[in-house]
């Protein structure tokens, strides 16, 4: 079992020892705010120039959750936010998650007054006790160089503001202790947008390989519109129905990549509880936390194929205007389908009903008669 071991020198060092690294310029374009004051979650702090969005708060409070859930689960919980911006994501897994250790890391050391001020909001404490550590280095950098040392961390958090997350992740693994929490997030709203639909949260484990029933390959035929899961073992045997030939060139394949259920129900629902004990969400008022967590939950099902069906792609296919979303899923939840709404896409579905049944049920909901499509 891997120690932590003492902080790493570099840690104390608050000037940027390499001033070849090139900082990020936050552009003036209508999402960072000059210097303010901002409040979030009950927590004062300034934005000064740095690259900050408010929408951005459901992203602060699920990583908040899952870091306080893993406190309670081990007793400890160190964090390292790569690209901390103003610093408001560190000092809320200071007061919020009651992190033993922040790393708040900016490669822009102009942001340093900005940050300081925030996380002065708790006492920083002395040498082996210090509480929090501020940093001016390139993501990448601080991460190995923490990797170097030996120094590793119960939670990762990296707001790429964007830029391509593959970048991080090799790094990132490194320096993540083992059932350790990597986070990443995309601030400008490509994740959330479904731009990005694979950057989320994951535990990084020791151990033996997980079986994998749920690693495979996904299709989706643009002719019928259906798709499809297909193992390893089936990848050469890859078709669709509506074509029976194989290798059809209306298939477009994916992967390999996760297939089974896209959260965790178990861990949603601890989130879900510590979110209502904190009054985050409960007492009768429906907030945005609220209905995303229970979004997710209801994605937790695993009778739910991968990917969803966009209800414009349903009504295009049908030729008729599309029906209510909710009576949608209301009809197919009779014929005895799974069905949720999808946190990706506003006007898209869950579901493990196929194309041509969605086609006939949204036909039979407007009143136009069914046809063999």
């Amino acid at each position: 079992m891997l120690t932590l071991s003492p902080k790493a020198p570099f840690l104390y060092k608050p000037q940027n020892p390499n001033p070849k690294i090139q900082h990020y310029k936050p552009q003036n374009n209508g999402i960072y705010c000059k210097s303010e004051l901002q409040s979030e979650r009950g927590l004062e702090f300034e934005t000064g120039e740095t690259f900050f969005r408010h929408e951005s708060a459901k992203g602060r409070d699920l990583g908040v959750l899952a870091a306080s859930l893993y406190n309670q689960s081990k007793g400890k919980l160190r964090v390292l936010d790569a690209l901390c911006g103003c610093g408001i994501r560190s000092l809320r897994y200071l007061m919020e998650a009651k992190a033993d250790f922040v790393l708040a890391n900016d490669a822009n050391d102009e942001h340093r007054r900005v940050i300081l001020e925030n996380l002065k909001r708790v006492d920083r404490g002395f040498g082996d006790e210090r509480k929090w550590v501020v940093t001016h280095l390139d993501a990448n950098r601080v991460l190995s160089e923490c990797y170097l040392h030996k120094d590793f961390f119960d939670l990762i958090d990296i707001d790429s503001f964007g830029s391509d997350i593959s970048l991080f992740l090799r790094s990132a693994m490194n320096t993540l202790s083992f059932d350790g929490l990597l986070y990443v997030t995309s601030t400008d709203g490509h994740s959330s947008g479904g731009h990005h639909p694979d950057q989320v949260m994951l535990r990084v484990n020791r151990g033996k390989l997980l079986e994998n029933r749920h690693y495979g390959f996904i299709t989706y035929c643009n002719n019928c519109g259906n798709s499809q899961e297909f193992s390893w073992a089936e990848l050469g045997q890859i078709s669709c129905s509506c074509s029976g030939s194989h290798g059809s060139r209306s298939l477009v394949i994916s992967g390999p990549l996760w297939t089974g259920p896209l959260h965790s129900a178990a861990y949603i629902s601890k989130m879900i509880n510590l979110a209502e004990e904190w009054g985050w969400i409960g007492n009768g008022a429906e907030t945005d936390l609220g209905k995303l967590l229970k979004q997710m939950l209801d994605e937790s099902d695993p009778r739910l194929k991968s990917g969803y069906i966009k209800m414009d792609e349903v009504a295009s296919r049908a030729k008729i205007n599309s029906p209510p979303l909710r009576t949608m899923m209301s009809a197919m939840q009779k014929e005895g389908y799974a069905t949720s709404r999808s946190h990706i896409a506003s006007n898209a579905i869950k579901t493990d009903c196929p194309m041509s049944v969605c086609i006939r049920i949204s036909k039979e909901l407007q009143g136009v008669d069914s046809f063999s499509v």
